[in-house]
């Protein structure tokens, strides 16, 4: 069988602001229908890929593509392919759920707004409260109603920035079911957290940024072989997330 190119290829990216180097020379690949998760402490440069991936940044050099289109060359064909949800949630508190969605299937100059409304109501698990004033949402409400905003037309590729910032655990744990169901569905996710446990809970594939690189990538599993092995002692504590993520940037 042939394999699937990568939704999601960077090569070399850099960008600096004021002399600053944000990004030193990423490089990162993401299979297709797949969760990636770009960990990472606050200042890491994740935000500034995304921002670049989404086209809403230029980068100062390298190359990176999303859904086979380059995103300095075609920015036009990758907005055409995506979706960003970013770390607050985008949605208008004066209308409803239902009301958001129609505005946006609107926008997007879908047929019959209503039904994809309804349809992603329905799939959010949102459909008690879509009559209701998102003002009455919970954050956890609220967030998946932007996940399902940001997913009017299908995009085969979606960006989530820190998606549960902010949130408490239980609408952190609905998050979480959301970016699963999407992924079972076949959609591409690249997520950005400085959560260990929401990357080990989420991702197929884990890339640490740190010093505007990529430290290292790869499964949970493969990352935690990069420590030496469990001592037994009268239990057996394997190396977490965290343990990886803390050896490698040197904390």
């Amino acid at each position: 069988m042939e394999q699937k190119p990568p939704a999601i290829q960077v090569s070399d990216l850099r960008k600096s602001y004021d002399g600053q180097t944000v990004l030193d020379g990423v490089d990162l690949a993401v299979p297709a229908g797949s969760v990636y998760a770009l960990l990472g402490s606050n200042g890491a440069g994740k935000t500034t890929t995304v921002r670049i991936l989404a086209t809403l940044l230029r980068a100062d050099a390298g190359t990176a593509t999303v859904h086979g289109h380059d995103v300095a060359t075609a920015p036009g064909k990758v907005r055409e392919s995506i979706s960003l949800t970013g770390q607050f949630a985008a949605v208008d508190e004066i209308l409803t759920g239902r009301e958001n969605l129609v505005l946006v299937a609107r926008l997007r100059h879908l047929p019959d707004p209503h039904r994809v409304a309804d349809a992603l109501l329905t799939k959010f698990d949102l459909v008690e409260a879509g009559g209701k004033r998102v003002a009455s949402y919970s954050g956890g409400m609220r967030r998946r109603l932007d996940i399902a905003m940001s997913l009017i037309g299908e995009p085969p590729v979606v960006f989530l920035d820190e998606p549960t910032t902010g949130l408490d655990p239980q609408a952190r744990l609905e998050v979480w079911r959301t970016v699963k169901d999407l992924a079972g569905a076949g959609t591409t996710v690249l997520l950005t957290t400085q959560h260990l446990e929401e990357a080990e809970h989420l991702a197929d594939r884990i890339g640490i940024l740190h010093g505007g690189r990529i430290l290292v990538e790869g499964t949970l599993a493969e990352l935690k072989a990069l420590l030496p092995p469990a001592e037994v002692e009268y239990v057996e504590k394997q190396p977490s997330l965290e343990d990886v993520f803390l050896s490698l940037v040197g904390k």
